[in-house]
């Protein structure tokens, strides 16, 4: 049968009380025994060697009736002998055989043979105790003109037996209440340690449960109070880690549709198209040749999608590798800005560039972090109408340098703002498929920009512009 913790705790203090109880108990009935023999034998002692009562048993014992005069000089020494207690008396016993004379217990005619008696037979004094025995005595010889004596010392412990018997009573009674006030205490205790345990487990089943709503709350400073918070501390950690599982699987989900949708548009096309040009015949060259721009255009945009996924998934598992390189940033910005000038011409945009000088060199990943700025200029030229202003601008502090690119384009709603750098988002789906764009370009610029310990931010007003600024650190990223 299984007990729970409540009982077990109580009967472990019910057991300690009984067993505290009864070591106290031994022991205060074996120190009340010894003191008691102690002194006896102490007492004994001081009395016979009392030098006047010495000198009056000597005398008694050479008197011709030495035996009741003996008697009768312990009677007067009654008091400090302790014979008044009832149970202890003295005799007068011959020194040569151990029989009894005289005393003052008149029934015991017959004593038995002790062991301190045979030692006074022999002419020496009796004094030694024995603990196991029913009794205590005491046997000093004494010599005589008319013979040898003994005078011996006798008690039956019966004192003791009571004093012990009264000791067990109160040890008893003293136990019994002991018990009861231990029962009381152990419940209350056993309650507050248990209740706490009772009510972690209890939110423990419905933490598993997958209910969070109710957690055991502890303010106390003991073992279960630091236990308790450390599982709530567990319970938040685990309903947060609960919580982004459950929106990465909407995120993979999402994505799930985002990759099939985006493809799906490619190859509806370029079914659409193909199947014109097999079901059409006699079609103007000129058409044919259109058709087939078509198709290839779509083939590209789907295989850029394709490079960009798979890049992508190699940022997601970390098995891209960048090839870190102190190099001159500066370089890099007229680089780009030579190679996207003719691209922002020919749509009439007025791109400038603003450099600073000195601007130091900077370790990273040169052509990817090119990469990043081509798309930021690209994004500019694609979403500023014709005619616009764009205009690459670089700072340094001297830790990090910054790269911005500002337009005049057509912004970004604010609610947008901070969705741009999620894959496949869009703010105008049918405009970014027109100019080619995936929707991935700046998810892939922000993982570039995240592995060189660096920011990419966004800022942008709807039919105003957008900024866009990147900023990495000149030494490169810390675990490069």
């Amino acid at each position: 049968m299984k007990k729970s913790l409540y009982t077990k705790l109580v009967f472990v203090m019910l057991l300690l009380i009984v067993s505290l109880m009864a070591v106290v108990g031994a022991f205060l009935m074996n120190e009340i025994r010894s003191y008691y023999i102690d002194d006896f034998y102490e007492k004994m002692k001081t009395v016979f060697e009392d030098p006047g009562l010495a000198a009056d048993l000597r005398s008694a014992a050479d008197d011709s009736n030495a035996p009741l005069r003996m008697a009768d000089v312990l009677r007067t020494h009654s008091s400090q002998l302790g014979i008044a207690s009832g149970s202890r008396n003295y005799y007068i016993l011959s020194g040569d055989t151990g029989k009894y004379l005289a005393g003052s217990d008149t029934e015991s005619e017959n004593l038995p043979a002790t062991r301190n008696i045979l030692t006074a037979v022999s002419g020496k004094e009796g004094t030694e105790s024995d603990a196991s025995a029913t009794y205590m005595d005491l046997a000093i010889p004494f010599q005589g003109k008319t013979g040898s004596y003994i005078v011996y010392v006798k008690d039956n412990k019966s004192a003791v037996r009571q004093l012990s018997s009264v000791l067990f009573g109160i040890i008893a009674e003293a136990l019994l209440i002991g018990l009861i006030i231990t029962a009381l205490l152990s419940m209350l205790l056993a309650k507050a340690m248990v209740t706490p345990i009772v009510n972690l487990t209890n939110a423990a089943a419905r933490v598993a449960a997958g209910d969070f709503s109710s957690k055991p709350v502890s303010d106390a400073q003991d073992e279960i109070g630091v236990l308790t918070r450390t599982f709530d501390g567990m319970a938040d950690q685990l309903e947060k880690t609960l919580d982004d599982l459950k929106k990465s699987e909407e995120m993979r989900k999402q994505f799930v549709a985002n990759v099939s949708h985006e493809l799906r548009t490619p190859i509806t096309s370029i079914r659409s198209y193909a199947e014109t040009l097999m079901d059409s015949d006699g079609l103007p060259k000129e058409t044919e040749k259109q058709f087939l721009c078509v198709i290839m255009n779509e083939s590209d945009r789907m295989t850029n999608i394709v490079a960009d996924l798979l890049t992508l998934s190699k940022f997601d598992v970390g098995s891209i590798e960048f090839n870190y390189e102190r190099f001159s940033f500066e370089r890099s910005i007229q680089d780009i800005y030579s190679a996207m000038l003719l691209e922002a011409q020919k749509h009439g945009h007025e791109f400038t560039v603003d450099v600073p000088a000195p601007l130091p060199d900077i370790v990273g990943d040169r052509s990817r972090l090119e990469q990043v700025l081509i798309n930021m200029v690209t994004n500019a030229v694609k979403y500023t109408p014709d005619g616009g202003k764009i205009e690459l601008t670089v700072s340094s502090d001297g830790k990090t340098v910054s790269a911005s690119v500002r337009d005049n384009g057509i912004g970004i709603p604010e609610e947008d703002v901070d969705k741009v750098f999620e894959r496949f988002y869009r703010v105008e789906k049918a405009r970014s498929r027109e100019s080619g764009g995936t929707g991935l370009g700046l998810s892939i610029a922000k993982e570039i920009v995240t592995r060189h310990d660096g920011t990419l931010t966004l800022q942008s007003e709807k039919g105003k512009g957008t900024v866009i600024t990147m900023t990495i650190p000149v030494e490169g990223p810390a675990h490069g």
